[in-house]
Parts: C-alpha cells; structure tokens; sequence
C-alpha cells in the first residue's frame, strides 16, 4: 500500500500531486494495433529517441512552421523526465508563473534548485507577468541568486487559457532581456476549443535561439498510461550543446522511451487522418464539457477564466468562502477534501499547482465528467450533443447542484444591508 504523508500542518495528503488531466475516453484502436504490433520488439530505443521517432518529431514541429533537424530533438518516457534533464542541463534558478502544472515545481526542487512563482496577467494563465517577472529576476539576482530557467505554458494547464499573442511576446522579451533560457510546454497546443478565434503561438517563433520546446504526448495525442514526451532545441551551437547534455543526464538515470509507446508516438505524430479525427472529436466533446461547468462555476458566484484548450478547468470559490466555512472549509487542501467526497471525483486543489494554501481554487478535469464506463464515455465521442448524454447529464448536474447549495447558504449568510 502507498503510503500518505500529511504535512506539518494536518492539511491531509500532499506527497502525491495529481496526474495529468484524464482523457476519460477508450483509446484509439488505430494506435493500440501499431503498439501491439511493436509489442515483441526485443532492441530498445536508445536514449532521446530511435531515428523514426526523431523523425516524426521533426515532421510535426515542420508542420507547425518550427523548422528543425534530428540532432536538434529528443524524446522521453514523459515530460517530467525531460524537464529534469532540461533543469538538470541548465543550472541556476528557476521561475515558474502561479499556478502551473503540479509537476513541475517538484521537478525544479528535486534538483535542489531554488524556484520563484511569478504572478499570471489578469487576463489568462501559464506565463508570468512580465513586469512581475522583471521585479521578482531582478530581486533575486540582487540577494546573490542565479536566474537561469522560465518555463511557461502556450495553453495552460491548469487555468485552460491561451495567452494572447502580444502578452506572451512582452513576456519572452521581459525574460530574453534577463537572460533567462525560456522553456516553453506546448503539451496541449493541440487542444485548443475554437481554433480559428484562438491563436497558439510558441515562444520559439519569437526567440527561436534562446527556446526549447517541450511536449507531453500523453496529453493530446497518447493515452495518459504511454508515456512519451518530446523536446526541441534552437538549432545552434549552444542548442546542440544543451541537447547533448540532455540525453546525458537521460542516460544517467536510464530514461528510455519503450519501444512499443515510441511506435505509437511516432505513428501518432505523423498525424494520419485517424488520429487528427479522433483528436478533433475529443477537442468538442472536452470543450462542450468545460464550457458548462463553466458556466456552472459562474452561476454560483465563482470566478473561472473561460476555458480555451485541453481538459480540465480552473475555478475561483473564494466568493463562497463563508458557505464553505460553515463547512469547515477553509483553504485548498480542505477544498479538494471535500469537493472530492461530494463528487466521487478527485479535484485537486490549488495549492497543487503553486497557488497559496488560503485560496480556495481547484481544478476540475472534464475527462471524470464524461461517464463511469467505458461505453459511456465512447458514446460521447459520436454523440451530437455530448450534454444530452445521461451519464453527461448527471454528472453535470451533481456539479452545479454542490455549487447551488454553496452559493444559497452564502446569501444566507450575507450581513444584511
């Protein structure tokens, strides 16, 4: 049995953070036949990635105007083993915006580095302010500290934004101008909900000689149990000189891609037309989903950005913090405690992701919306209005019924005027 450690002050289990946003859906039989295939393969795959790997990765990154060669990408069996060696390959501190993905702060830390959080624009997620990025550089390197790493977020896990293109430009050119290497997570640029009103752009069509591109496959393209990632450097001296000691860092702790899971990342990122259906269809069912509990989070008085890409959705209930109170919740911890027991789903909380304990937000992944069964969740896939599903229906239901009752008893609870 894993074991559950409880932090020093009784907020419940913290070691473990959460995984990444379930797809929720059965996996594509095109890439279960081309895994299976490669399943009696006795050779490994050498460290960053065999020759047909690198070459679908070069092909997808083409394809998405990032020119690149074989000696300039590498693959991993998931994005945290590739951020360790890109972290481990690029000493100093690290800066990350609030919130961010949950793994990546313990990644940072694992390697004794000393990582900042950086306030996000008021306006979307999963890139600093560039201004606070500036102060909070600045007031590291005058305590005697390194800046060495940003890393950010072109569609944010967990806030489910996209940052404008010309907020995110300021960024890059705040953190280029500091000297920063910029390492920019793309995992579910793929994802995004309304492709021809949300432009994804990457840091590295900006500054291509001082970015690396990182992608979890298992977000967009790959079922979350196959892991594989992929990464691209800037196609200069000092690029292949960091991806050299990338894979030397993945040799050193043996993190190989399995041979089967890079066949199917390597037929994946060919994008055939079976795989960029499947995704199109997942992307309007995760976004019909989102957009309602969404609304539901509004309807209740809670705060959440409009979700724009991937799985998940990112909710603000600090405007029912007296509601919550009554019920003996009173920071992220106890939030997730108890949005987990009532849904039957797990919701964890900010404090995961980098936000402070006190502030009651959670993330909601819109993939445990989507049945309790296989067959339900496949039903959503071809179904012309996902929302009118059962399954859908009921679990969206019992959502904005919790968020009801919450925002009812915080009315009552309101001082009269």
């Amino acid at each position: 049995m894993r074991r559950r450690r409880t932090d020093p002050g009784g907020h419940g289990p913290v070691r473990y953070g959460p995984p990444i946003p379930e797809q929720g859906l059965p996996v594509l039989p095109e890439l279960s036949a081309v895994l299976a295939a490669a399943a009696g393969a006795a050779d490994a795959e050498p460290s960053g990635g065999g020759p047909a790997l690198l070459d679908a990765v070069g092909g997808y990154w083409e394809r998405r105007g990032l020119s690149c060669e074989r000696g300039h990408v590498a693959a991993a069996p998931g994005a945290p083993a590739l951020l360790l060696a890109l972290t481990g390959a690029l000493a100093g501190d690290v800066f990350l915006p609030r919130p961010c993905p949950a793994w990546w702060t313990p990644t940072a830390r694992l390697l004794g580095r000393s990582v900042f959080h950086v306030p996000t624009p008021a306006e979307c997620g999963g890139i600093p302010d560039p201004y606070a990025l500036l102060e909070t550089v600045r007031r590291v390197r005058a305590e005697g500290g390194n800046p060495r790493v940003l890393v950010l977020g072109v569609a944010d896990d967990p806030t489910a934004t996209v940052p404008p293109p010309e907020v995110l430009h300021e960024t890059v050119e705040a953190a280029a101008g500091e000297g920063l290497h910029i390492v920019s997570d793309e995992t579910w640029r793929d994802t995004v909900h309304r492709p021809h009103e949300t432009v994804v752009v990457s840091p590295a069509d900006m500054l291509p000689e001082q970015v690396t591109v990182l992608c979890d496959l298992s977000g967009a393209l790959l079922p979350t149990g196959w892991p594989a990632a992929i990464a691209r450097f800037p196609a200069t001296e000092r690029g292949s000189d960091l991806r050299n000691r990338v894979l030397d860092v993945l040799t050193a702790i043996g993190a190989r891609v399995a041979t089967p899971t890079a066949a199917a990342a390597a037929y994946a990122l060919g994008e055939p037309e079976a795989v960029t259906a499947r995704l199109a269809a997942e992307v309007r069912v995760h976004a019909r989903v989102a957009a309602a509990a969404h609304q539901a989070v509004l309807a209740a008085g809670g705060l959440a950005l409009p979700p724009q890409a991937g799985r998940h959705l990112y909710a603000d209930l600090g405007p029912l913090r007296s509601a919550l109170a009554e019920r003996g919740v009173t920071d992220a911890q106890e939030l997730e405690d108890f949005l987990t027991g009532r849904l039957d789903l797990p919701v964890p909380g900010g404090h995961r992701f980098g936000d402070h304990m006190g502030e009651l937000r959670v993330r909601l992944s819109t993939g445990s919306l989507l049945g309790t069964t296989e067959e339900e969740r496949a039903e959503s896939l071809t179904a012309s209005d996902p929302l009118a599903l059962p399954s859908v229906e009921r679990a969206l239901s019992m959502f904005g019924s919790v968020l009801d009752d919450l925002r009812a008893d915080a009315q009552r609870l309101e001082p009269p005027r």
